[in-house]
């Protein structure tokens, strides 16, 4: 910014942010020498944040922090590294006119001018300081040990892998040797929680280590760290889980770490698999507080919220919750149990694995290589006099009958069947083998879920559904006069995607005496849906559609999740 020096102290004086005075005592220490920015910023009277802020708005250019971004590779890959580094820029986004640019001095035409005629496209700029450019040059085109090395203050701060625990119990220091690689998963760990990521997936491929970040569902590629550094990163983190072998490479392995990554515990679920070009290794976040969850937060509106805590009192039967892999089925079941957890009740739940630790809940590992199934601790548990038994999920006619004669004598049953809607789950139960009459006894209700992004509550905006979308999702034009239809825009909260976070949309079908009798009968389950269609069951698209009209997420989503659904 030297040449241009006065213009910026000038601007840096009417925007208030120093003073005439400052600004002659920094000039007096150069003897008239270029620098006087750059003394404000090293005596602290100025950041360069403050700095670049003022000169964007100066230009009338928005300011970005690039550092709380996670920007990926098809992005980056847009500007050659040494391109990147010569004209000091970080691409962050696709733009509606061109590629999105961050620059560290908007002043500088002639730099931004040659770098839009050395890739022949439009560029839409944006603001940030210079030294998180500089920062983000080398965490996006530097090496491992450079990237490691910038962020090592960071991940000091905000995550606690210092030591290693010995066999003995006993903290010792990390060997020197091993630091940038233990700076380096660290740094993936932090990346991947800022992301809100769900699982990290690490797949050696070929020429590259693949490293993919699943975010509200959706897999995103991040920017790989060196092939060489494959089996180091790997090794890491068997290390870190105390239970699997470095040696062994030929066989799956699963593992668990707990770190804390800002002060807040995270559980780290670690499962390898050995592939043509090394272990694949896929890391599920745990976040204890999703445990905290309350219902509204899972995305129950008032009315479903009312019936599903007045289900999660009664005194006996079973409650089931259905869904495909990945519809958020075991943590409804988590926010359940956090909801009744009291202590004048005994709550225990079989699980395979246990994915949250829970304080007041006993919690039974299956582990079938020693025979310990989920028939087998059902035996037992039922032993202990337990209120609430929550089982992971039923999947055999053991476990089924032991679930039914446990809610039959007293018992109220939580688990998880594997169907696409609620009166499915009957059919299922009965392929299983458990008598129609025992199904008809036990089971008390259903809920159905699936998962769908909510919208960035930052960037979206009102919106208006198309004649598709009316037509799909049987929305009258009248229905429209109070509704609150928002689309998806894009902004730096949200990584430019236009969706933040996820939300449930529920069916919740309760088993009435005229159910039960149809149960009886084997009555079909479309006649099963009609009965709970009249009973007042909202389907899963319904649910979405009030969840369009109120402006959380898009009616695209609400299509795509809900394809299925089409009564």
């Amino acid at each position: 910014m030297q040449h241009n020096e006065e213009y910026v102290l000038k601007v840096l004086e009417e925007g208030g942010v120093v003073t005439r005075q400052q600004i002659d005592a920094a000039r007096s220490l150069l003897n008239g020498e270029p620098g006087v920015v750059d003394v404000l910023i090293n005596d602290g009277i100025v950041s360069d944040v403050d700095v670049s802020r003022t000169l964007a708005g100066q230009a009338h250019m928005d300011w970005i922090d690039i550092s709380s971004m996670v920007i990926p590779p098809q992005i980056i890959n847009q500007i050659r590294g040494e391109d990147a580094r010569r004209f000091k820029v970080i691409p962050v986004a696709f733009g509606e006119t061109g590629l999105v640019v961050a620059v560290g001095n908007p002043l500088d035409i002639d730099t931004i001018d040659s770098l839009s005629f050395l890739l022949q496209r439009e560029l839409e700029l944006v603001c940030t300081s210079p030294q998180k450019i500089r920062e983000a040059l080398i965490k996006y085109y530097g090496t491992a040990d450079e990237a490691a090395d910038v962020l090592q203050k960071r991940i000091g701060e905000e995550i606690d892998l210092g030591l290693e625990i010995g066999e003995d119990g006993e903290a010792t220091a990390i060997d020197e040797a091993d630091a940038p690689i233990i700076r380096l998963v660290s740094m993936l760990l932090i990346e991947a929680h800022r992301a809100g990521a769900s699982d990290i997936h690490l797949e050696p491929l070929d020429k590259k280590f693949r490293v993919r970040f699943r975010v509200d569902g959706v897999l995103q590629e991040m920017q790989a760290p060196p092939k060489r550094l494959q089996s180091a990163i790997i090794s890491r983190l068997k290390i870190m889980t105390g239970s699997m072998s470095i040696a062994e490479k030929r066989l799956p392995q699963d593992g668990r770490i707990q770190v804390k990554i800002k002060k807040k515990p995270i559980d780290l679920r670690v499962s390898t698999i050995p592939t043509n070009h090394g272990e694949s290794v896929v890391m599920r976040l745990l976040d204890k507080s999703n445990l905290k969850l309350g219902l509204p937060e899972l995305g129950f509106f008032s009315d479903d919220q009312e019936t599903f805590e007045r289900l999660i009192k009664l005194p006996d039967g079973i409650l089931l919750v259905t869904g495909p892999t990945g519809s958020g089925k075991t943590t409804s079941l988590y926010a359940c149990l956090n909801y009744i957890n009291k202590p004048d009740r005994k709550i225990i739940t079989v699980e395979e694995p246990v994915e949250y630790q829970m304080t007041g809940i006993n919690q039974v590992q299956v582990n079938t290589e020693i025979g310990m199934t989920f028939p087998a601790a059902l035996r037992s548990i039922l032993r202990q006099a337990p209120n609430i038994i929550m089982i992971g999920e039923i999947r055999d006619l053991e476990t089924a009958s032991i679930a039914t004669n446990a809610s039959l004598t007293g018992h109220l049953v939580f688990s998880t069947l594997h169907t696409n809607d609620a009166p499915s789950a009957v059919a299922r139960l009965i392929d299983l083998g458990v008598q129609p009459f025992l199904v008809a006894s036990s089971v008390r209700a259903i809920m159905a879920q699936r998962l769908l992004r909510r919208l960035c509550a930052h960037c979206k905006q009102p919106g208006e559904l198309s004649e598709t979308e009316l037509r799909a999702l049987r929305i009258e034009p009248g229905q429209l006069s109070e509704a609150q239809v928002m689309k998806p825009v894009g902004c730096d909260r949200c990584r430019q995607i236009g969706y933040k976070g996820r939300m449930g949309i529920f069916e919740i079908f309760e088993i009435d005496d005229d159910v039960r009798h149809m149960i009886n009968e084997r009555s079909p389950t479309l006649l099963l849906r009609q009965r709970a269609r009249e009973l007042g069951m909202r389907t899963l698209r319904e649910d979405g559609v009030r969840k369009v009209m109120a402006g959380l997420t898009s009616a695209e989503e609400v299509i795509s999740i809900t394809m299925g659904d089409m009564s």
